[in-house]
């Protein structure tokens, strides 16, 4: 059962190190939680929910950094992480803090900066989260982090590279670093995703 809510907020998330920058807007529910915004973050930017990710924010009641995500049961980062099904944006997001840095894929290490832009009423006969704004495509799965998608750049556009069809072949024949369509973006059910990660 969908939770009722009467605003929605608005993200501008940007994946950090790359020109020109990859971005997406999006608008979701007052109601989500980090778990719920992560899984809207992996469907508009396009990742595919295969690793780790944690958020980064400040917790404007104690003034201090929260880590949020999923918690590593040995504690190998040592640090506590929230667990981000638990925590809810409007905890943490306001216009006076509207700032968080979100990692995904702690071995490629895709940052990404999370601006909180507006707070909105909602708007009758819209489905709930929607991306309205983005450019470019987002990097493949598992291809080296910011230097790595670089190189793969580098690759694809000369043919006379030695891995050019090599890595044509990884991309699944093509790969359009500059695409990006906001009607092709569609969003999962954050419950029914992390049933199905968590049973």
């Amino acid at each position: 059962m969908k939770k009722k809510f009467n605003k929605v907020y608005q993200f501008k998330i940007t994946l950090k190190g790359v020109r020109p920058p990859i971005w997406r807007r999006i608008q979701v529910p007052e109601t989500y939680t980090f778990g719920d915004i992560h899984v809207a973050i992996q469907d508009a930017m396009g990742w595919s929910d295969y690793h780790f990710h944690e958020f980064e924010i400040v917790n404007l009641s104690t003034g201090l950094k929260a880590n949020i995500g999923i918690p590593v049961p040995d504690e190998a980062f040592g640090r506590e992480v929230l667990q981000d099904w638990k925590q809810k944006i409007a905890d943490y997001f306001s216009m006076e803090n509207r700032s968080a840095n979100y990692v995904y894929d702690f071995g490629d290490t895709w940052e990404h900066r999370i601006q909180l832009e507006k707070i909105l009423l909602r708007e009758k006969g819209v489905d709930y989260p929607i991306c309205i704004k983005g450019k470019r495509a987002c990097p493949p799965e598992d291809c080296g982090g910011i230097w790595g998608y670089e190189e793969l750049l580098e690759i694809i556009k000369n043919p006379k590279h030695e891995e050019h069809e090599e890595m044509l072949e990884w991309l699944g024949g093509e790969f359009d670093s500059e695409h990006f369509d906001v009607e092709e973006v569609s969003f999962d059910d954050p419950d029914k995703r992390r049933k199905m990660a968590f049973g």
